[in-house]
């Protein structure tokens, strides 16, 4: 489809709206977030948990926000303010934390809400689109999440101020998350199913290249040998064995580069004298986002996995790494 098509155009010119909607609460992001953060450290390290509700699509975004809280460590329920008085007001206990989404701040069920969870001994934070409604002044602490249209051509449906609304607990879910020390191990134990839970289960092992597509040379072996190599395992390097088998070096496509261009003979020069010492190499059974970890700190396309004794058991090439959601311990 063209890419100048009317319909494109309208979408782009709507997702712009939204865009710009986000960028300016981030520009003008409401400081009172920083207080929040201590009251729901404080609730959740005691044992308690944050109870979101909110009505319409603010119903909708509370239960996305919910899962994600819970995913990452920080418990989180959700409850529906209309069924609330009639018996879902079992949910909040004396100690948890209510988040109250409403946009306009007046949502009826709201409003009728709050007086009853004033009976428990609860924090109550709000986020609407101004400090200046019954929802915001009926809570403890109120974040604004002001916008200045939205992305509807009549300005009416909640389209960014859902999309905001949801940004910014997502970023508080994100500060708890660091500020709880919650860790790439309590994560995977969260999260056993799915692509994620596959990708945080993988170790080295797992997917690296093993014997059939394993590119090695001895290191009395030709330039040219290891080009064969390298071309017949589909690698981008080659692993240089001394005469007991074990890795001392890896020569790479651009070792090779740099070979031809001081004119070495491929046939008469060796790997010994081409070769670079000391390759970064990987356990077989480390995590699999150790390797990420590793390709991106180095910069490197190869790597070469090692058992405990120095010999070479696999590679893995960066093209190898399956397209799953690894998570690196470093940003």
């Amino acid at each position: 489809m063209n890419s100048t098509h009317p319909l494109l155009s309208k979408a782009q010119a709507y997702l712009q709206t939204d865009i710009d909607q986000l960028i300016g609460v981030k520009n003008e992001l409401d400081p009172h977030l920083v207080e929040a953060l201590p009251l729901l450290c404080a609730s959740l390290d005691a044992g308690h948990k944050l109870v979101f509700t909110g009505m319409g699509k603010s119903y909708h975004i509370g239960a996305k926000c919910a899962a994600t809280f819970t995913s990452t460590g920080s418990p989180a329920v959700l409850m529906h303010p209309a069924e609330a008085p009639h018996g879902d007001l079992g949910i909040v206990n004396d100690g948890d934390v209510v988040l109250l989404l409403s946009y306009s701040g007046e949502s009826r069920e709201l409003v009728q809400l709050i007086p009853l969870l004033r009976r428990l001994n609860v924090k109550l934070i709000s986020i609407t689109g101004s400090s200046d409604n019954q929802v915001a002044q009926m809570s403890d602490l109120n974040l604004c999440v002001r916008i200045q249209k939205e992305a509807c051509p009549f300005n009416l449906a909640p389209t960014a101020s859902a999309l905001v609304t949801l940004a910014v607990c997502d970023a508080l879910a994100m500060l708890l998350h660091e500020e709880r020390g919650f860790t790439l191990e309590a994560y995977q134990k969260l999260h056993p199913g799915g692509a994620i839970g596959e990708s945080l289960s993988l170790t080295v092992r797992d997917i690296m290249r093993g014997e059939e597509r394993l590119p090695k040379c001895n290191q009395n072996e030709s330039l040219q040998q290891a080009v064969l190599t390298m071309t017949r395992c589909k690698a981008g390097a080659v692993g240089v064995l001394d005469e007991h088998e074990k890795l001392i070096g890896i020569y790479t496509d651009g070792d090779l580069r740099r070979s031809l261009a001081e004119n070495k003979d491929l046939n008469s020069c060796y790997l010994h004298e081409a070769m670079s010492l000391n390759p970064i190499t990987i356990s077989p059974d480390a995590h699999a986002s150790v390797a990420l970890d590793l390709f991106s700190s180095h910069n490197i396309d190869d790597l070469l996995v090692i058992d405990e004794h120095g010999f070479l058991i696999g590679s893995i090439d960066l093209q190898d790494m399956p397209k799953l959601k690894f998570f690196q311990s470093k940003a």
